[in-house]
Parts: C-alpha cells; structure tokens; sequence
C-alpha cells in the first residue's frame, strides 16, 4: 500500500510534491487553537498585548518551516490569511475596521509579504555562507553564467533556471529569484542579518504607508509651486496686464 503523506519534523510532505494544503490546514488548526485559548481566558486585549501573544503564539503555528512549505495556490494563501483576520479582530476597539487598518495600526504587514521578506533573509544566509550549505549547489550568479549580459540594476543577480511543472516552478530555490533580482542594491549588498532587514523594511514593510504618505505631500507641494509660478508668470506677460485693464 503507498503512502500519500508523510509528516517529517512536523512538516507535511505529499508524494507528488504538488500541494502544501495538508500542511497549511494543520498550521491553521493549531493557531486557531490558540486563539480559541485567548478568547476564553481574556477578556479585553489592548495592543500591546495582542501583539505580545500573536507574534509570541499564534503567528509561529503558520511560520513553521515556511521556506520548505510556502503555499502557491491562492486558496491555500487566503487560508493562512484568514487566520490573521481573525486573530486582528481580537481587540475590541478594532473589530469594526478594514483588514489593512488594522495592520497598519498594529504595525504588522500580511503573512504573504512576510513569507517573502522570509525567503529573501534565507537566500540572503545561504548566499553568504552563514549556514552551512553549499549554495553553488542551488544559486547561480548571472556575472559567473557564460550568457552574462549586461543588466540593469545590481550586479549580484541569480540564473533564473526554466522550469516546467509547479513542483519546480515555486520551489524554494525558483521562487526566490525574481525577488532577490528585483530587489535595490541596497538590499542585496547588506553585510549583516540585520542589516538587510532594516534596509528591506524601509521600501516593503511597515513604512510602507507613511513613504507613500509622504510622498504624495511631497508631490502635492511640488505642484503647488509649479502652479503659484505659472500663475506668476502669467501675471506679468503685457497681453494680460492689458486685458485686465
């Protein structure tokens, strides 16, 4: 009798390699688990100790050993966002707003920006030799591929290799290198962990919104001043001086 599944260091792995839906439905039982827990033993949260729990307890069930499990099928991906709908409504004063104001207000980005700030932190300690991989087994630099070309952007760009059938096509060492290549410079050349991660967030994360904010004033007011010098210009041609008189 064949196996379909197998559970190896609590991860889920199908015979076909094809689907990651055993998985995500385990990783979302258990978190529910623990919000059922919290509902019933709290009966008020306040931010700081909703964030305290979810990131402490709820939020690792669907983070665990992500980078081998990553889900591609969008009816797996809203499975785990689901979860953190749910888990964001726990606090009483934010049940009645949307999704994305309440993350903004919480500081906490969607579990698919995460799964990718993931991945681009584990590429990043594989490429760097911070764990204990041979990383030429899997990643390929366009500089050292002998169809090297000139590109835009950073130097440090990965082979993207062809692949035919999802099992490859969104496995860990694919899926990663349209987002390493299209990252800035600054983020591909980060000498730390650390780094990288504060350099990452500034674009993708949770300034996400003030830099747009920010950037929309910014723009507001270049066109104000465009504006109040047409205007002045204007003012001073002779024909309109004429005109009003």
């Amino acid at each position: 009798m064949s196996v379909q599944e197998e559970t190896d260091l609590g991860v889920v792995v199908r015979s076909d390699l094809k689907s990651s839906s055993s998985q995500c439905n385990r990783a979302v039982a258990a978190a529910r688990r623990i919000i059922a827990m919290v509902r019933r033993n709290f009966k008020k949260l306040d931010v700081e100790d909703f964030l305290l729990i979810y990131k402490n307890y709820i939020r690792p069930r669907l983070e665990f050993c992500i980078q081998s499990w990553s889900p591609h099928l969008t009816k797996d991906i809203e499975t785990l966002e689901r979860v953190q709908r749910t888990a964001t409504r726990l606090i009483p004063q934010f049940r009645k707003l949307s999704y994305e104001e309440r993350l903004r207000k919480l500081g906490l980005t969607t579990l698919k920006e995460r799964r990718q700030r993931g991945d681009m932190i584990e590429v990043f300690k594989l490429l760097e030799g911070i764990e204990n991989v041979d990383c030429n087994h899997y990643f390929l630099y366009v500089s050292n591929h002998l169809l090297w070309t000139a590109l835009r952007g950073h130097d440090r760009k990965l082979v993207k290799v062809r692949s035919r059938l999802d099992t490859r096509k969104f496995f860990f060492t694919q899926r990663v290198v349209n987002s390493r290549n299209s990252s800035p410079a600054s983020v591909v050349q980060a000498t730390s962990v650390n780094m990288l991660k504060n350099t990452y967030e500034i674009p993708y994360g949770r300034n996400r919104c003030l830099i747009i904010r920010v950037f929309n004033v910014l723009l507001f007011v270049q066109r104000s001043f465009v504006l109040m010098h047409v205007h002045t210009s204007v003012c001073h041609w002779p024909s309109y001086s004429l005109f009003r008189q």
